[in-house]
């Protein structure tokens, strides 16, 4: 491409990039119209705690690290009020109740709640949860090794109590 091409592209170029960003502005503006529904429940009714037993220090770090994805009461940011930003944070939220919601956690049957502890023990002690794209806004929420452990106990110590309660049989997740 000689010079003179070179320049009639990117002179024509810049006719399209005025209203280019115009149009993406627009978008954005009316993007913020839409408002996704916010995890502001907080009910409580099978909350985990009801029915397991919840030292303060395991309550603190899930209060820290887990419950804002993980129960019916999220902590919103300053910055969940901007799309596409609040959708993305409506999703994520939605799906991480869905695998693990601590504030409906007694409404399960009592293998899926057996499961749930395995879960969190598999995905704390891997590094997996919390997110780091979590941890990385909140540091805070980044687990020390010290309470992986408390968590991981207390998961384990759940467990154990499921175990003295009901038939082996029954914790067993069914397959579909």
């Amino acid at each position: 491409m000689n010079q003179t091409a070179l320049s009639a592209f990117l002179c024509s170029m810049k006719k399209f990039t005025r209203p280019l960003l115009y149009a993406l502005a627009a978008l954005l503006l009316l993007a913020q119209l839409y408002r996704p529904e916010r995890n502001l429940s907080n009910d409580q009714t099978h909350h985990i705690s009801l029915k397991y037993p919840t030292p303060d220090e395991v309550n603190t770090i899930l209060e820290i690290a887990c419950n804002d994805c993980h129960s019916n009461q999220t902590r919103y940011p300053w910055y969940a009020n901007i799309q596409p930003i609040a959708s993305w944070l409506a999703n994520h939220v939605n799906e991480a109740k869905r695998e693990l919601n601590f504030s409906t956690f007694t409404k399960r049957k009592i293998a899926v709640q057996n499961h749930k502890f395995e879960e969190i023990i598999e995905m704390v002690e891997e590094g997996n949860m919390p997110l780091g794209s979590y941890t990385w806004v909140h540091r805070d929420a980044a687990l020390t090794e010290a309470q992986k452990q408390t968590l991981t106990q207390w998961a384990k110590a759940c467990m154990d109590t499921l175990q003295a309660q009901y038939p082996a049989d029954s914790l067993v997740l069914q397959r579909k």
